[in-house]
């Protein structure tokens, strides 16, 4: 049923669009990577030149070091059974990592990894970014939370497309000052004005994966990461590849 109501509403958001006022892109593939298919990828960022990745379900929950070139795993973080990992990212010299519905939030050292303090945290996680001063989190509606690094609520915003709310917002990054967030369950994302709440562009990323790589555990897209010179990178859950992708503007 829930997958219905998200279906109903990306065919809702395609049919507000009105001609000429939003972006449409495709993408296209530039490289492309092995990734861990055990990885339920949750967030995905780069920092310091390395990629990070937070891993999601019950007794499989990770944070990890990647090394981008092969997929290996540098360095692996296990939760505990009971935390369901979510979205990650570096402001500072801390990391942190929401969790599901377990509601709390952890901070590590960026650089060593070592754990550094729990935060109480009084909605479900799903993705996390930063704009280099504040986190910004989703809860799977269509509301962004802007946060102190202290987890303190600074301001919130409904992302909105002609109006409209957009829901299941789901894995962050900042980009060139705006928001890209994933849609649960869909291959699009959405570029969302930070300031505004508006979605600016849209992003489709059908058929990234080709079906002659997709097995019954591999899920759906989710994974944003930005790298200092700005190539961009999409992966999925349980996905065996990573991508490098630029994006290509659709013909009308």
């Amino acid at each position: 049923m829930r997958r219905i109501c998200i279906l109903l509403s990306l065919l809702l958001l395609a049919s507000s669009c009105k001609a000429g006022t939003l972006k449409r892109y495709k993408i296209e593939v530039v490289k492309e990577y092995n990734h861990d298919t055990g990885a339920y990828t949750q967030g995905l960022f780069f920092h310091n030149g390395e990629l990070f990745e937070s891993t999601g379900q019950f007794g499989e929950s990770s944070l990890r070091k990647v090394e981008l070139a092969t997929g290996h795993v540098r360095k692996k973080l296990n939760f505990a059974r009971k935390y369901f990992a979510e979205g990650s990212v570096v402001l500072g010299d801390n990391l942190y990592v929401l969790t599901w519905t377990n509601k709390v939030a952890f901070i590590y050292d960026a650089s060593t990894l070592e754990y550094k303090q729990t935060y109480s945290y009084p909605r479900e996680g799903w993705g996390l970014t930063t704009d280099g001063r504040n986190l910004i989190a989703s809860d799977g509606t269509s509301r962004l939370y802007f946060l102190s690094p202290e987890f303190k609520l600074l301001k919130s915003i409904t992302v909105k497309l002609n109006g409209r709310p957009v829901r299941y917002l789901n894995e962050l990054e900042w980009i060139d000052g705006r928001i890209w967030a994933n849609i649960y369950t869909s291959d699009a994302i959405v570029i969302i004005n930070p300031s505004t709440g508006e979605v600016e562009a849209t992003v489709n990323c059908g058929g990234l994966l080709p079906s002659s790589l997709r097995t019954a555990d591999t899920d759906v897209l989710n994974g944003i990461a930005v790298d200092k010179d700005g190539r961009i990178y999409l992966t999925g859950k349980n996905w065996p590849r990573l991508y490098e992708v630029k994006l290509v503007p659709e013909k009308k």
